[in-house]
């Protein structure tokens, strides 16, 4: 006779892999890094801040806090306030480069802002979503949600030099991921994601199908089968590399130590 061990009914549940995609992207750039990050506790000091995460910062809140003024204070003259309000300040090489660079997101947000409809609501704001597979459980928050007829789409703010394409767009996890799980929270189809580069107005879209999400969580869902692993051997190999000058560990990383490092204030830089 089957014993109830036997037959599963107790059975010990499978414990979820909780994740972000930022998460999942870190152990794919570098296993390494990913270990200083989410794994030695304590963690490795990082070294100083960078100026580009501090305007990337600044944009994205002053953004946040423009929709949630009444629509009828959402103007372009609201924004020097909401920018001052939220300004990062770490950084930057000197107080001149600061302010140069103040009034170059500045200029970002009020052309983009003069586009946007004042009274049109989006669903979400720097709102997090959340969904579960058989093995992860995962959460990111997204800049906006829009509700386009029936539809949903993705919003991801840009703030960096690159100026993002329709590849970029297909290729980001991060923003099917977010797709998923905004689809199954709420409720609504949502296939469409969107890059939108603050620096030069444009916007690189992608329609996801059924089956190209499908593959962005299945790879995810592989990634994360790899962390795990790797937390059990112990083993996070480094990828090292160019991007190794701009890694937050490279003073305690001994193959970060092989690249220059690159000054805190240089992606920001208007001559760079």
């Amino acid at each position: 006779m089957l014993s109830v061990e036997q037959l599963g009914l107790f059975a010990t549940p499978r414990r979820l892999f909780t994740c972000t995609p930022s998460k999942l992207g870190s152990y794919e750039d570098c296993p390494r890094r990913y270990r200083f990050t989410y794994v030695d506790r304590p963690a490795p000091p990082k070294g100083p801040p960078w100026a580009h995460n501090s305007l990337g910062a600044s944009v994205h809140t002053a953004l946040k806090n423009w929709y949630a003024l009444e629509p009828e204070r959402r103007t372009t003259a609201a924004l020097p306030k909401l920018l001052k309000a939220t300004w990062v300040r770490e950084g930057y090489r000197d107080e001149e480069q600061e302010r140069e660079v103040y009034r170059r997101a500045l200029a970002w947000l009020e052309s983009y802002v003069d586009g946007l409809d004042p009274h049109e609501e989006p669903l979400g704001v720097e709102r997090t979503v959340a969904t579960r597979t058989e093995t992860l459980a995962l959460s990111g928050r997204v800049d906006r949600i829009d509700q386009r007829g029936d539809e949903l789409v993705i919003v991801d703010y840009k703030t960096g030099r690159w100026r993002p394409s329709e590849d970029d767009a297909r290729g980001s996890r991060a923003l099917a991921l977010y797709a998923i799980a905004a689809a199954r929270q709420f409720r609504k189809a949502c296939r469409r994601v969107e890059l939108h580069h603050l620096p030069t107005g444009s916007v690189a879209a992608f329609e996801h199908t059924d089956e190209s999400l499908a593959r962005h969580l299945r790879r995810a869902e592989e990634t994360a089968a790899d962390i795990v692993a790797a937390e059990e051997s112990t083993e996070f190999p480094t990828a090292a590399g160019a991007q190794c000058s701009w890694c937050d560990y490279r003073g305690v990383c001994p193959a970060g130590k092989e690249f220059s490092a690159r000054a805190p204030w240089e992606a920001v830089s208007s001559s760079g």
